[in-house]
């Protein structure tokens, strides 16, 4: 696909930096096309349309968050185990937008179908009518303003001229950046391996910057994979993934109304189908999408709405992953101990108020706490060679690792998460101004 490169530059947030990103080239099964809806009043690419045209099986999770986008609830709506297209927009998250903002969904939906299935009878030597259930969307931005019907639907014609049947990794970045919001950076991820003798490819990106707190924030992930799996498995391999990638991030401790992740497969591989997910042939395969999950959801953090600090938190040594995993969230959530980061300061007493309200049961005499190599607290002490000049060089860096252990248990959970800038609070406060 051609590059209107002064399209492509302007399509980056004004003080985007470009990110090192991995080189996602063709996948069979996949077309990509971009555009501007304008949606920013600006030339700013902010429209995707992903085209499966022998269609893909596919899997999603959803935000829990008890207030949903209309764009989920019409996902949610659609009962077939295979889709043509995914459409994603920047700029409105289509929430709180009532019958509205779902009918509007309903008419870009056909629209969409129609143009699409002109495509085939144009493309394919059998050709398929493709309904407006076969497409799903996804949303992000501003919560609570009308949905933009008329840019979007007027645009879906520029989308599908647009389509070409090869991609390289200059689409897949324009993709990446049409849907960023308060992100700096497109967020790509790939991995290859092989399902028996047969080489696969599983490619993703992503976005996300503030609220982020994924339950299954704005967070978006889209996997693509050629391999040949059923909707089945791809959501059980989803699912167990999401667990200590997407579920162990935190920027800021809420949860979007818009989170979805969704796993689609081209079956253009032409691997033997598997259905088991505990087929060893699957081995490879579960451990790549991981990486890829975890690689992503990594990229959202380090990105966080003004961060300078990239934090992993480790919790060893608990009474259960549970317990761990409320304290990681705990430590990770606190804007007290997310500003003392920010400040550089290692002031492990607002790490122990984080951990002591959990509420879980604990004997803080046995908690032991470290940043890096330095041991700070030793079953409840402070360690009495604590060089406070070589802390201090060390939270300097980019990237904070924090260690601590209950002594009370065997099992760990980590999160990943970011400190809180003075430059977080002007984005937010500045966000719809």
């Amino acid at each position: 696909m051609a590059i209107n490169l002064s399209n492509f530059l302007i399509s980056k947030k004004d003080s985007s930096k470009m990110a090192d990103f991995q080189d996602l080239d063709h996948l069979d099964g996949l077309s990509i096309s971009v555009t501007s809806a304008n949606l920013y009043n600006n030339n700013r690419d902010d429209l995707v349309l992903f085209y499966f045209r022998n269609g893909a099986e596919y899997a999603s999770v959803y935000t829990q968050s008890k207030v949903i986008s209309e764009n989920i609830k019409w996902n949610k709506s659609i009962k077939g185990k295979k889709i043509k297209a995914l459409i994603v927009n920047s700029r409105n998250a289509n929430c709180l937008t009532g019958s509205r903002g779902y009918n509007s969904l309903k008419e870009i939906a056909e629209e969409t179908s129609k143009l699409l299935t002109d495509k085939q009878k144009k493309d394919e030597d059998d050709p398929k009518k493709i309904k407006s259930s076969d497409i799903i969307f996804g949303c992000t931005g501003t919560i609570g303003e009308p949905f933009p019907l008329n840019k979007i639907k007027s645009s879906v014609k520029d989308l599908v001229d647009k389509i070409k049947y090869t991609q390289n990794k200059y689409i897949w970045i324009k993709a990446a950046m049409s849907i960023l919001t308060t992100d700096l950076k497109p967020k790509l991820a790939m991995e290859e391996c092989k399902i028996g003798n047969t080489k696969i490819k599983i490619y993703g990106i992503a976005k996300g910057s503030g609220m982020i707190f994924p339950n299954m924030a704005t967070t978006l992930a889209y996997l693509f994979t050629d391999a040949n799996l059923p909707s089945i498995t791809l959501k059980k391999i989803l699912k167990k993934n999401i667990n200590n990638t997407f579920n162990a991030i935190t920027c800021d401790g809420d949860t979007s109304t818009n989170d979805m992740i969704t796993f689609f497969s081209t079956g253009s591989a032409k691997n033997k189908q598997i259905t088991n997910t505990n087929d060893k042939k699957l081995k490879e395969f579960d451990k790549c999408v991981n990486s890829v999950l975890l690689n992503l959801a990594k990229r959202v953090v380090s990105d966080g709405e003004g961060a300078s600090k990239f934090i992993q938190i480790d919790v060893l040594k608990c009474k259960s992953e549970n317990d761990a995993k409320k304290i990681a969230f705990s430590i990770a959530n606190s804007p007290l101990v997310k500003t003392a980061f920010a400040g550089e300061d290692a002031n492990w007493g607002r790490i122990m108020m984080a951990i002591g309200k959990t509420n879980i049961d604990m004997n803080s005499d046995n908690i032991s706490l470290s940043f890096g190599d330095h041991k700070i607290l030793e079953k409840g002490q402070q360690v009495k060679f604590l060089s406070e000049e070589n802390l201090g060089k060390y939270m300097k860096n980019d990237n904070i690792h924090l260690v601590v252990e209950m002594n009370n248990g065997k099992k760990s959970f980590t999160c990943y998460t970011m400190d809180f800038t003075n430059n977080y609070i002007n984005i937010n406060k500045d966000y719809r101004t």
